[in-house]
């Protein structure tokens, strides 16, 4: 289980492009889960790094708990901004924090009041991809990827279609 903070010393140009496109945004991202009959789901959430770990904080009786506590797996979407539009994607598993103390902690800082009708998630880092662009006339993005597993780094301009060359 990779966390922010050993992310981000894995691969601190990904994290600070990825963490500007978190914070450009207010947290606002799109989760993708996986449901039980195994397709994918959509969700709005917010997002926060707290302590070096990226957290979010869910409705409890929501799909997207029951998504992530059943598979755990995710992938991540920070929004597109038209006139810059890097955007990021991150990809690993996620785990209901049921500490009590951890989710104080998580929660005291939160963007909004977080009761008992949330439930926060942790979610572990396994992969990161950026595309980055200048502005929106700067086509094909230059991608940018890390994966925990390999801890490889991998840079390309890619055309349409195309798979970003290896470093």
């Amino acid at each position: 289980m990779t966390t922010w903070a050993e992310f981000e010393a894995a691969a601190p140009a990904i994290a600070s492009v990825a963490l500007r496109c978190l914070a450009d945004r207010g947290g606002e991202v799109m989760l993708a889960t996986v449901r039980g009959d195994g397709l994918p789901r959509i969700h709005p959430v917010n997002v926060a790094i707290v302590e070096g770990r990226l957290y979010a904080f869910v409705i409890a009786s929501s799909p997207k708990r029951r998504d992530l506590e059943m598979d755990g797996r995710y992938a991540m979407h920070a929004h597109v901004d038209p006139a810059a539009p890097t955007e990021v994607e991150l990809r690993g598993r996620a785990r209901l924090v049921d500490d009590d103390a951890e989710g104080r902690l998580v929660a005291s800082g939160w963007a909004f009041t977080v009761d008992a009708t949330y439930a926060a998630f942790e979610f572990a880092i396994e992969a990161a991809l950026v595309g980055a662009r200048a502005d929106a006339d700067d086509w094909p993005p230059r991608y940018l990827s890390w994966s925990d597993a390999s801890s490889a780094i991998a840079t390309g301009r890619t055309t349409a279609g195309a798979t970003p060359a290896s470093a």
